[in-house]
């Protein structure tokens, strides 16, 4: 890795751990998040701090929108992503990832207006269960954050190359100059065990979408790396003038930890060596997984939001049965909490 890329991955440090879930399951029977909540997106928008996530209500995904003033403490607004009906594409899934934004990673964060509305990207499954089938991911417009309109799909596991052939998964979207570049993470087969990796498809009208000859993109690692398993879930920023992809690696030894690459033309990309985000020690809230990064500047402080994973000490929670738990944690530059 040159000179250039290890001076920005040193500023990328979060060593400050929030000792508590910034969105936590509700374990409330019938509630769109009442077993799990993952897939973290973060934004400002009109003067407020927004997160976006994914909960898991034990049928499939539907996504969430929370709200705060200080980046710390939020508070959940309630599902803003319901299922569709019965026999349409997101019947059992709606799982929004990532709003176009300020591309700059120190930047405002503000979302992107294009012609007067926010452009997202979802994806869903074919089948009920968590993560069933092979995915395909869409695109999604809202003219107030709260309601959106779910597109067709663009983009389908069938019509990929063999890596991609067993599903997609998080996609994010940025744009720079007159292109929109999706970046998304597949998997080459849907039994496990499976490999994912991260490719791109480029656009100029948001309607027609190629896919990038050259993908994989970000490829796992080599045998006995950190992401030999999975190298997933891109989160695109722009740092002056380097791109920052923040993604997450799986291991042999069964722990889901963030790391990041970093390009000059987005097609492109070094690894830094090792994650920048471990997992906790035992009995911590990511003792088992912390990965699916949302990344987040203001104030001079980074803020490294994240999927927490641990096992659960006692599987029953309420009604709600799971061997896990399974929300938001954050991690900061400083300790401003």
């Amino acid at each position: 890795m040159n000179s250039k890329y290890q001076q920005l991955l040193e500023r990328l440090a979060t060593p400050y751990q929030v000792p508590w879930m910034q969105v936590a399951p509700s374990f409330i029977p019938g509630h769109f998040d009442s077993h799990a909540v993952d897939g973290p997106f973060i934004g400002s928008y009109q003067g407020r701090f927004w997160m976006t996530f994914i909960g898991f209500d034990g049928i499939g995904y539907r996504t969430g929108l929370a709200a705060s003033s200080d980046l710390v403490h939020w508070r959940k607004e309630g599902l803003m992503i319901d299922r569709g009906p019965a026999g349409s594409p997101t019947e059992f899934n709606a799982a929004l990832t990532f709003i176009v934004r300020d591309n700059d990673l120190y930047g405002s964060g503000e979302l992107t207006v294009i012609e007067g509305r926010l452009l997202g990207t979802y994806h869903a499954y074919p089948a009920a269960g968590y993560e069933a089938g092979p995915a395909s991911i869409g695109l999604a417009w809202s003219d107030n954050m709260r309601r959106w309109q779910l597109l067709p799909f663009c983009l389908r596991a069938a019509d990929g190359a063999e890596w991609e052939r067993g599903g997609l998964y998080k996609s994010c979207i940025v744009k720079h100059q007159d292109t929109y570049y999706m970046f998304y993470n597949a998997k080459n087969r849907d039994v496990w065990p499976w490999h994912e990796q991260i490719g791109l498809a480029t656009s100029r009208d948001l309607v027609y979408w190629e896919r990038y000859a050259g993908s994989p993109v970000l490829p796992v690692g080599a045998t006995g790396a950190w992401d030999e398993r999975f190298a997933s879930d891109p989160y695109v920023l722009r740092a002056g003038d380097t791109w920052v992809m923040f993604y997450y690696g799986l291991a042999a030894d069964g722990h889901a930890r963030d790391g990041v690459a970093f390009s000059d033309d987005l097609l492109h990309w070094d690894k830094a060596p090792q994650p920048i985000l471990d997992v906790g020690a035992p009995g911590s809230l990511d003792a088992q997984y912390a990965h699916k990064p949302a990344v987040f500047y203001n104030k001079g402080v980074l803020f490294h939001y994240y999927c927490a994973v641990s096992p659960a000490l006692d599987a029953q929670h309420g009604a709600i049965s799971n061997p896990e738990l399974r929300g938001i944690g954050l991690r900061t530059s400083s300790r401003c909490f």
